[in-house]
């Protein structure tokens, strides 16, 4: 899942909410650079939903296939969490890993246009 300064930009799965190069948000609920940013992800097998500042982004879409980041293909087993930076400084507030068998999944409505 990409975290970049993608403010005012269109929608691209290589921006900030996409699954790299395999899927793109349905709308760019970034905030301006300076400004936090909530992000809440939910991955169960290849199933993931985004939400990005309390907007849904993607919806239950399932990844098609392992991305260029993946450190295995044994995507049957759990596996680390990996933070990938090269594109300018960024900075994290909190971060909270919830295993999914036990996770509350709060319902962020999807946006309407």
């Amino acid at each position: 899942m990409q975290i970049e300064d993608n403010f005012g930009q269109e929608p691209d799965s290589h921006g900030i909410g996409g699954v790299y190069g395999f899927l793109t948000p349905c709308v760019n609920a970034a905030k301006k650079a300076d400004e936090w940013q909530t992000l809440e992800i939910t991955l169960i097998g290849r199933r993931i939903t985004v939400a990005l500042n309390g907007e849904r982004v993607i919806d239950r879409q399932i990844i098609p296939g392992i991305t260029g980041g993946a450190l295995d293909s044994d995507e049957s087993q759990p596996g680390p969490i990996m933070i990938q930076g090269d594109h300018g400084p960024i900075e994290f507030r909190a971060l909270t890993l919830t295993p999914a068998a036990e996770a509350i999944v709060q319902e962020v409505p999807p946006r309407r246009r």
